[in-house]
């Protein structure tokens, strides 16, 4: 299949599945950026909301689980709070994850360590060579640094893998077509 071919393809798949809007589940790492909480609203400093406590924490000292970890490390990564988000993730006892060297790909990315950025989106994929996500953002800093076929490759790899209808799938396209980059 040449690139126009492809690049038509993703065209129509894109299209198609914003018109039946396949969406993922809120609060799952491949949907779209999470809402804010506050966390990004009401704390500063690196905390986060502990909505047990009723308070900002620092992540290291508290009690809460790596899901609500990660979903603040997610939280703030999209804000804008990469070091927050780093520190975060650094917080979780799940430190060997896909999930969360896709994120420390993504915060460090971000905050301008590309290739460290790129070293983290490896590590996801040999955690989970069908992590979608990972290889979205791989492709959305691959698009960054100029290297559109590479960038095309992980999108055939999305669409390979089932993933066609994801978030990740759509943003990794739209960067490709220059439209918006996440």
């Amino acid at each position: 299949m040449t690139n126009r071919k492809i690049i038509l393809f993703a065209a129509a798949v894109l299209t198609a599945s914003m018109a039946s809007q396949a969406a993922m589940a809120v609060g799952d790492d491949t949907s779209e950026p999470p809402k804010k909480t506050k966390t990004t609203t009401q704390c500063t400093d690196g905390k986060i909301w502990d909505a047990e406590q009723n308070r900002c924490v620092e992540p290291k000292k508290s009690s809460l689980n790596d899901d609500i970890l990660f979903d603040a490390a997610r939280e703030l990564a999209y804000a804008g709070q990469y070091e927050n988000a780093i520190r975060v993730l650094d917080a979780m006892k799940e430190r060997q994850s896909a999930r969360v060297f896709n994120y420390l790909g993504y915060a460090n990315r971000k905050a301008g360590r590309t290739e460290v950025g790129m070293q983290y989106y490896k590590r996801a994929l040999q955690a989970d060579e069908n992590y979608i996500l990972a290889r979205s953002y791989m492709g959305q800093a691959l698009v960054e640094q100029g290297r559109m076929e590479e960038a095309k490759v992980q999108l055939v790899e999305i669409r390979d893998r089932g993933g066609e209808n994801t978030w990740a799938y759509r943003a990794l396209l739209q960067s490709l077509g220059g439209l918006r980059r996440y």
